[in-house]
């Protein structure tokens, strides 16, 4: 297994700094990353305290997926040609002003416009954190350094609905939503602080000219153009009625293939790129982003449903909700760290023992609730929610570490967007199909919503098993290059 990941390997000096640096970028990762899941539960203190309608509602969440997944790339780009730092730093500068302007919204139109500018200035950062992870660390440390990142993004997404209980609880039903942002202000500034001083600078001889000419604008039109009919009719599908909006998936289809090809004249003349599609002939990274996309279209849809199912189901606070699934954040960030200590032997069948486990989670879950119906089946789930979470924690580690790890460090950060792109666009479209599954059975069945909850769960299942048969090609695959050359 490779774990140069640049050429320039043999002249690798270990900075002395990096593992602070890396403490920096994982809780601005965390941060970034948990203001995905943790305005679920303050909606209805949104509701209240604004008088946001149900299509206020719906941008103030999916417009923040919107728009964090539209500048990925990008800003992966950006990274790499003018440096890691100089991007995070404005990024975060971006993000703490959001969301203090988000927290000090006096309407439901201003709260919207901040949480798409809070979404950009996310989107600018993710794509900064893997690839500094790939500038510091080598060898089994990245894989460690992975590890720990995983463990972040499987800890903020589970663990947002119960921050979000406990601030909301504190802060009061009208205003408590409020700080939910104001949360990110304080640790914002402090983290500034620290990546001035802790994270390396790039020299200047290394840095690339970002001219307009070397920029690709037409390859960033393109790209953001098919990112965003792409993702409307998923993160919309609830608030868009009729069958119209599923043809924006026929448009995007074409802007996506129109960006591929104008992609691969660029390169036949030589001309710069926006994403270098010889990325996609490393075959861990291109079989590593169809894992991420498939697994986050069914194991974000967890927390989707299940605090849905528990809150207005059965009754349950936002902290109560909160705390339903914490037993997953709990056995991801244990399983994560173990995982990114041993993926450098392992390889990818830890990806697939993985997948496996949550898998056996989640039908797990589905059996709890149907073994122990009402309001004792937060107990009941605990125990499978806990191996998915350990599962989970096997799966995002070890694919993000195997996926970038054949990577050219020059090429980190946009390597990272892409990735980070599929992921969201995953997660969007299995919210849209597990919500729609969900949905359509609470009103076909007049409020049925532990069957909801079964269907639901059962379909995100069957996207995990998805994932888990593309890692099995990839193993049975390799297995065969490897026996091909010992004969």
């Amino acid at each position: 297994m490779t774990t140069t990941g640049s050429p320039f390997a043999a002249d690798y000096q270990p900075d002395p700094r990096r593992w602070k640096a890396l403490a920096v970028c994982l809780v601005v990762g965390f941060m970034t990353l948990l203001d995905v899941s943790i305005v679920n539960v303050a909606l209805p203190s949104i509701e209240q305290g604004l008088g946001a309608s149900s299509a206020d509602l719906s941008w103030i969440v999916s417009g923040y997926a919107l728009t964090f997944g539209l500048v990925l790339v990008p800003s992966g780009r950006v990274g790499d040609a003018r440096g890691r730092k100089t991007t995070f730093l404005v990024g975060l500068t971006l993000f703490v002003v959001a969301s203090a302007a988000c927290g000090f919204a006096t309407g439901p139109g201003m709260l919207v416009i901040s949480r798409l500018i809070q979404g950009v200035a996310g989107g600018i950062l993710s794509p900064q954190v893997s690839g500094l992870i790939q500038l510091l660390f080598r060898g089994a440390e990245r894989g460690r350094a992975f590890g720990m990142f995983a463990a972040t993004i499987g800890i903020s997404t589970a663990v947002g609905p119960l921050l979000g209980g406990i601030l909301i609880q504190l802060g009061g039903a009208e205003h408590g939503w409020r700080w939910v942002f104001f949360v990110n202000v304080p640790i914002g500034i402090v983290a500034f602080v620290a990546a001035t001083k802790l994270i390396p600078a790039r020299p200047a001889e290394s840095k690339q000219p970002l001219r307009a000419s070397s920029f690709d604008p037409l390859g960033v039109v393109l790209l953001g153009a098919g990112v965003v009919t792409l993702m409307l009719p998923l993160v919309q599908e609830r608030q868009w009625e009729g069958s119209g909006k599923w043809l924006l998936l026929v448009v995007a289809a074409i802007l996506l293939a129109a960006f591929w090809f104008w992609e691969r004249r660029q390169a036949r003349r030589g001309h710069q790129q926006l994403v270098d599609l010889s990325l996609f002939s490393l075959r861990s990274y291109s079989l590593g982003c169809v894992i991420a996309l498939v697994y986050f279209a069914g194991f974000t849809t967890v927390f989707f449903i299940y605090t849905l199912y528990v809150q207005q189901g059965l009754g349950y606070s936002a902290l109560m909700a909160g705390l339903a699934v914490t037993p997953f954040a709990l056995g991801s960030a244990v399983s994560a760290k173990i995982g990114g200590n041993i993926v450098e032997r392992v390889g990818r069948k830890l990806v697939i023992i993985g997948l496996v486990l949550v898998v056996v989670g989640m039908v797990g879950t589905v059996v709890a609730s149907l073994l122990v119906p009402g309001q004792n089946v937060g107990f009941a789930a605990a125990f499978p929610l806990l191996i998915a979470g350990i599962g989970s924690g096997l799966t995002i580690s070890p694919n993000l570490t195997l996926s970038l790890d054949e990577v050219p460090v020059t090429k980190a950060g946009i390597a990272g967007g892409v990735l980070q792109t599929g992921q969201r666009i995953g997660s969007a479209a299995g919210i849209a199909l597990v919500g729609a599954v969900f949905f359509a059975q609470v009103a076909g069945t007049k409020g049925d919503w532990a069957r909801a909850f079964q269907l639901g769960l059962s379909t995100a299942a069957v996207l995990v098993l998805v994932a888990l048969a593309v890692g099995l090609a990839d193993h049975v695959a390799s297995r065969r290059e490897q026996q091909r050359a010992s004969a």
